[in-house]
């Protein structure tokens, strides 16, 4: 017998967790409970309660989350402009301590004896739970079906479940993992898995095909403070009514689709579809925001540490002491960012057309090309150039010593 009597299971309802779910009541005679974290999945939760329950789970939470998503995640990661290998803006990345952290105070609540998840054994998540899950409690027990099992596949997980009953979304013509949250949602397997395949213009979710887009451009602006958007068009909105709005302006516009083969924590590359219309978007404004209002060797030193900010919540790191002194260090540039930018959106793009602040480090009377010798001598240059070239100078002349 187990001393396992009851798991508390990171549940979506997809393929991986409905099997997970029946295979753990079978595997260890136990209690299921499961947890879905509500991060803005829409019409993926409809009847998850149910289906948890008639596929043996002895209770079943769905939290909204969705507030604190955008505010404590994924606002903080726009603070830092993160993007992962340049494209990545990291949507199932950020979610995973979010959806770990409120696992475990259910396993708590629950008196749970040990957590799961449906990550599978070659990808990234797996990490990034069970970092989440040691540095909330470093004794607890984790069990991770995709290492133990020998169901070596999704094909064999649709036919696991075709046996018990459970109803899955994918079906063998169409067996993309998906995951969808109000930052993004993401497409890999299947036909994918060949990244010399285009994807199919039916698996998009979140935004319409470029090229259906309005022929006719879209402006608006975005405000900020501190470095969070606060208002779009005028319109004051919190954190996950914001991101929504500019989820909708930015789908419309066919705006935030990438394909990309990152490089996985494991050491593998694998090839993923994204969909991140609204934080395409903001993380441009947000940028442009900057622009104004940063002192230069402060957004350079900022700047340089992107990659690795971006490693941390990519890994699973987000917990991490090093993350905490990086998000404070970023947080500190952020207070004087604050002001509008304006936007325009056009088949697939998004434009910077102006950008202003009452912060505003921008000094037109020093950067006009007009005659103005009270705001700016161009004869401090000579010395400025020289100075700075003195040890190019120093080098230059040695080196012809030492040929002579």
């Amino acid at each position: 017998m187990s001393d396992i009597k009851k798991v508390v299971l990171a549940y979506s309802g997809g393929l991986d967790t409905s099997v997970i779910l029946k295979w753990l009541i079978e595997t260890y005679q136990c209690e299921v409970v499961t947890f879905s974290a509500d991060l803005g999945q829409e019409e993926e939760l409809d009847g998850l309660e149910a289906k948890a329950k008639n596929t043996g789970a002895v209770k079943a939470y769905i939290d909204d989350l969705r507030e604190e998503f955008i505010r404590d995640f994924v606002f903080p990661a726009f603070r830092a402009n993160a993007i992962y290998e340049g494209q990545y803006l990291l949507g199932t990345s950020i979610a995973r301590p979010l959806i770990a952290k409120r696992q475990m105070e259910i396993a708590k609540i629950e008196g749970a004896d040990a957590v799961s998840h449906g990550a599978t054994g070659k990808g990234n998540d797996q990490v990034r739970f069970e970092l989440s899950y040691f540095s909330i409690d470093p004794e607890i027990k984790i069990i991770a079906p995709w290492r133990e099992w020998d169901l070596t596949s999704r094909t064999a997980l649709m036919a696991f479940a075709e046996k018990h009953g459970i109803p899955v979304p994918q079906t063998p013509a169409k067996p993309y993992s998906t995951d969808r949250n109000m930052l993004h949602i993401s497409y890999e397997g299947g036909v994918l898995e060949d990244p010399w395949a285009p994807a199919t213009d039916d698996m998009y979710t979140l935004s319409v095909k470029p090229e259906n887009a309005p022929d006719v451009a879209e402006e608006i602006e975005i405000s900020f403070e501190q470095g969070n958007p606060v208002a779009v068009n005028g319109k004051k909105l919190g954190p996950a009514a914001l991101f929504k709005e500019l989820n909708v302006l930015g789908g419309r516009h066919g705006i935030g689709r990438i394909d990309m083969v990152e490089n996985r924590f494991v050491g593998m590359k694998s090839r993923g579809v994204y969909e991140t219309p609204g934080g395409t978007i903001l993380r441009l404004a947000h940028m442009a925001m900057e622009s104004i209002t940063l002192d230069r060797e402060v957004a350079h030193l900022r700047d340089s540490l992107i990659p690795r900010y971006a490693e941390l919540i990519y890994y699973g790191f987000w917990f991490s002491p090093e993350m905490r002194l990086m998000q404070n260090m970023i947080d500190e540039t952020q207070v004087g960012v604050c002001g509008d930018v304006r936007l325009k959106l056009y088949k697939g793009n998004a434009y910077v057309l102006g950008r202003r602040s009452e912060r505003s480090l921008y000094n037109p009377a020093i950067a006009s090309f007009e005659d103005d010798k009270n705001a700016y001598r161009q004869k401090d240059a000579e010395g400025f150039i020289r100075l700075n070239a003195l040890r190019l100078r120093i080098l230059s002349a040695a080196n012809k010593a030492w040929k002579k």
